[in-house]
């Protein structure tokens, strides 16, 4: 395919896979997606190891990086310098809550031992610039942000290295920002994705987005994304005005993903409206797979979600202990078992590999898009 975005990536099909998992990443490039890496979950040594075997392995084929860079930072956790001084800021109430929730599906932990946060990164600017530095010492061929406007360094540094920026975002004002900015590609993403999302719909945040940037005189690609698990879906919001899809939901669900065998089950079972939008993760509305974690912290008797990064110092270490429950044999943490997903798991109906969804992507594009151009004849 040959539009903007393709010429700016060197992308063959331009469907691209976030994934936090090098593996996946290597085999959508391979097939002719473009893979990116989400940063996040890795310190930036981490990182360095990661790309520096997806280099080993990609063939040569084009690649990129995904980091936040958060724009805003809560005034309650603005003060702190480590993780050491961010976790001893989580108050015994979180915790002892916690630890209780755990336990009434057999996982036991002590309040004390709840927080854990040795290894991790942690969504904070400090660490996003850290990860963006190793991204650069790399060939990649797109770096990403989310969750605010692209950082000036990141889009200079971009700029001077050849490497295209792109941003997410959920509202055309957004969109607005970020090519004032300097971004070069626009990713909108409706509430429909899975991790941070806003709050309008994929079908009518494309078309309002593309329409604002071309009038407020823009020439910026715009990749669609949220709830696009499909060649179909695909085709249709690039008639919309996109340039190609941004999809990473339906990545969860292949035999290379970073997800647990549980998780790829619940997947499969699932419907579109047993995903939900809750802070009870990372501290921002993300949307997940629903389940007894979210109804206890976002109901009245919770203690009420902590700012980013400090939820996911509760979090992300409760859910390791959930997932490794699981495969020890106790079936009632299974209840617990979730991950970041949209609201398009419900087109979900089996594990595939990585390479097995691109080429499914690609022939259900040229079907619809035969049969749209068949309606014209």
């Amino acid at each position: 395919m040959n539009n903007a975005v393709c010429r700016l990536t060197g992308c063959e099909f331009p469907l691209f896979a976030f994934s936090h998992c090098r593996d996946v990443v290597v085999a959508v490039s391979k097939a002719g997606g473009f893979g990116v890496l989400g940063a996040t979950r890795f310190t930036p040594d981490q990182l360095e190891e990661e790309l520096a075997w997806i280099d080993a392995h990609i063939d040569g084929a084009p690649y990129g990086v995904d980091v936040l860079v958060p724009e805003v930072v809560d005034p309650r956790v603005a003060e702190f310098q480590d993780n050491e001084q961010r976790a001893a800021a989580i108050s015994e109430q979180h915790r002892q809550f916690t630890s209780e929730l755990l336990g009434q599906y057999g996982v036991d932990v002590s309040p004390q031992e709840v927080v854990r946060y040795e290894g991790r990164a942690g969504i904070t600017p400090e660490n996003g610039y850290a990860q963006m530095e190793v991204a650069f010492r790399h060939p990649i061929k797109l770096i990403a942000n989310a969750l605010g406007i692209a950082p000036p360094k990141m889009i200079e540094e971009g700029k001077r290295r050849g490497v295209p920026v792109a941003a997410l975002v959920g509202a055309k004002e957004h969109a607005l920002r970020q090519a004032a900015a300097g971004v070069d590609i626009v990713v909108a993403q409706g509430t429909e994705a899975g991790g941070h999302c806003g709050e309008v719909s994929t079908l009518v945040l494309i078309p309002e987005v593309v329409r604002a940037l071309k009038g407020a005189g823009y020439d910026i690609p715009v990749l669609a994304a949220g709830g696009i698990m499909t060649g179909a879906q695909m085709a249709g919001m690039m008639a919309a005005g996109a340039q190609g899809a941004w999809t990473g939901s339906v990545w969860l669900a292949t035999t290379e993903s970073e997800t647990s065998e549980a998780f790829r089950d619940k997947m499969v079972a699932a419907r579109s409206r047993d995903t939900v939008r809750s802070r009870s993760r990372t501290g921002k509305p993300a949307r997940q797979l629903k389940t007894a974690w979210h109804e206890a912290w976002d109901s009245a008797a919770g203690p009420g979600a902590l700012p980013m990064p400090l939820m996911g110092m509760v979090s992300e270490p409760a859910f390791q202990r959930i997932e490794k429950s699981v495969v020890n044999g106790n079936e009632a943490a299974r209840d617990l078992v979730r991950y970041f997903v949209g609201q398009g798991v419900g087109l979900i109906d089996q594990v595939r590999s990585a390479k097995g969804v691109v080429q499914d992507f690609r022939e259900e594009f040229v079907e619809a898009v035969a049969e749209l151009n068949g309606m014209l004849g």
